[in-house]
């Protein structure tokens, strides 16, 4: 019977030194997971990977840009020398560029689709052998109600968003075989430092809060939690399914 944890699980998340990336890899360290994490920031990587090894963690930062070709190879040397497998990927990695489409640059939105979608897309294809010699492996991808809803975030923003979503349908049917299950979560509005200037307008925030229903934004930990369990063995017939984690918001805004 599998349990209530990720006990012997080995992870990838992209972004994970702030906001919901640190709070997955603090929920699946706690829960028994073996992490490694990426970012582009040395210093962040080291900081973050010090202060969860000062506690026990097993976990190890390396500095990837899950943009570039040779950095998603070397995540994948790490992992096959280390591991020589991996069972759960979170494609967490992501920014954002507001402006209206007529304002962006083609290198800004160039910018946004490379992080948000392009780069989860070949990460999953890089590391898809991995995923195979997993056990009851899992990838989850973090999209937004941004992908389902216009929420004023900037187009490519959207549009990388609601491409996750239907990358991680597609891949549930065609990964089904091996067997390798894909979901996404899609957070509403979380108190992360990518929506901390939005958060801080007092006119953005009221409008925020008076559509959702449960009268607060999100906390990371408790985005951490959605993938924590769609990670886990518990949710073994769960696959293409994508899961909003918005205090209630989609039900008012359909």
């Amino acid at each position: 019977m599998s349990s209530w944890d990720l006990k012997e699980k080995r992870a990838l998340i992209t972004g994970g030194t702030k906001g919901i990336g640190k709070a997955i890899v603090n929920e699946f360290l706690g829960l028994g997971a073996e992490v490694v994490f990426t970012a582009r920031h040395a210093a962040e990587v080291a900081a973050v990977e010090r202060e969860f090894r000062q506690m026990g963690f097993p976990v190890y930062g390396v500095v990837a840009d899950v943009a570039l070709d040779p950095d998603r190879k070397k995540l994948l040397e790490w992992i096959n020398q280390q591991w020589g497998l991996l069972d759960v990927l979170v494609n967490n990695a992501g920014m954002n560029i507001r402006k209206r489409v007529a304002d962006y640059t083609e290198a800004e939105y160039r910018q946004v689709l490379e992080v948000d979608l392009i780069g989860a897309f070949e990460l999953c294809r890089t590391l898809q052998s991995l995923l195979q010699q997993g056990h009851s492996a899992s990838v989850v991808n973090i999209s937004s109600v941004a992908g389902s809803f216009d929420l004023f975030t900037g187009a490519p923003y959207g549009m990388a968003k609601a491409g996750l979503i239907q990358l991680s349908r597609h891949l549930a049917v065609e990964w089904a075989r091996f067997p390798i299950r894909v979901n996404t979560v899609s957070p509403w509005f979380t108190e992360t430092p990518l929506v901390e200037r939005t958060l801080a307008d007092a006119r953005n925030s009221e409008a925020i809060l008076s559509s959702t229903p449960l009268r607060r934004v999100a906390q990371p930990s408790e985005v951490a939690a959605a993938v924590a369990f769609l990670a886990m063995d518990k949710a073994s017939y769960i696959t293409g399914h994508n899961l909003s984690v918005d205090g209630g918001a989609t039900s008012g805004l359909l």
